[in-house]
């Protein structure tokens, strides 16, 4: 569930990419609706004049209204029904330090994020959402609160000493991975052949061909991979230690943060301080910490930075 690096896997394209472009491709083809007479797929959609009014109309309401999607360990709605996740978690004490006491969640599935929030549906998008050039065409990010990393699960011992995506290839093993995950596209690009590449609907569909023994290895984020051993329901399964993936030996740095409409530059600025002294404090990572993010996870880009990928 990392970004995608464009075509990597050449003429034949595997589709959107969920965490990256899935809900990118949404967000630029509303922000392009809502523009259709413009021509410009980068639309304000809020009219907002002066930095925006967000931040005071949340304040005189009281409560945010938060779009999530639900996908451990970044947002969900627990068994109780209740609110959870690390990005559920920054975003509510940054809220109640603006002066905005009460959080509203609304679920959605992901690829409705983007349209969602364009729509007035909720106020931000909390759901550890990766930012890139697209999704900056049609929303204002916050800085990252989190570095993604990749992992591996493997059988128990991780018996083929896999570390990267290129010792799957000089191995010619056989990896699982999502469907739309863009960790195919990783795979592909360090020369893994996609005859050998298998899709699943999700981890726990993945470690059930584990350990059947029909991949030796599945990929996707670490965190996600960290959430899915969590269950203790395959214990011939185990993880790698996560590391950054490198595509022709460049490093794919991504980070997820929050999601505000076009204008609203107030409550950005305002969000991005508290974000900051947190990070600079430690207490980011003692927030987050329950939710499996360490200080590996811990980042210092920007939504600038992101925003040219």
């Amino acid at each position: 569930m990392a970004p995608p690096q464009g075509n990597i896997s050449g003429s034949k394209s595997r589709g959107l990419r969920r965490r990256s472009l899935l809900a990118g491709a949404a967000a630029v083809g509303a922000a392009g609706a809502l523009g259709a007479t413009t021509g410009c797929a980068r639309v304000d959609v809020t009219g907002a004049t002066d930095g925006g009014h967000l931040l005071d109309d949340l304040r005189s309401r009281g409560t945010v209204r938060m779009g999530i999607a639900s996908e451990p360990p970044y947002a969900s709605i627990n068994d109780q029904g209740e609110l959870t996740g690390e990005a559920p978690a920054v975003s509510r004490t940054i809220f109640q330090r603006l002066g905005v006491e009460n959080f509203e969640p609304v679920p959605v599935e992901f690829g409705s994020l983007v349209p969602g929030l364009l729509s007035f549906q909720f106020d931000v998008i909390v759901a550890g959402m990766f930012i890139n050039k697209d999704r900056c065409q049609a929303v204002l990010f916050s800085d990252p609160d989190y570095e993604s990393k990749d992992g591996f699960l493997v059988p128990k011992g991780n018996p083929r000493k896999i570390t990267s995506y290129k010792d799957v290839a000089e191995q010619r093993l056989r990896m699982g991975t999502g469907v739309g995950y863009a960790e195919y596209d990783y795979a592909v690009g360090n020369g893994v052949p996609e005859s050998r590449i298998q899709t699943y609907g999700d981890q726990i569909a993945g470690m059930e061909a584990l350990e059947a023994g029909r991949i030796d290895c599945f990929a996707g984020t670490a965190l996600t991979m960290i959430e899915a051993l969590k269950t203790g329901a395959h214990p011939r399964v185990g993880m790698t230690e996560p590391f950054t993936p490198e595509v022709d030996g460049t490093p794919q740095r991504d980070g997820g943060g929050y999601g505000f409409r076009l204008g609203e530059t107030n409550i950005l600025d305002a969000f991005n301080r508290e974000l900051h002294k947190m990070k600079q404090s430690g207490e980011l990572l003692r927030i987050a910490k329950p939710f499996g993010f360490t200080e590996e996870f811990m980042t210092d880009l920007t939504a600038e930075e992101l925003c040219k990928k």
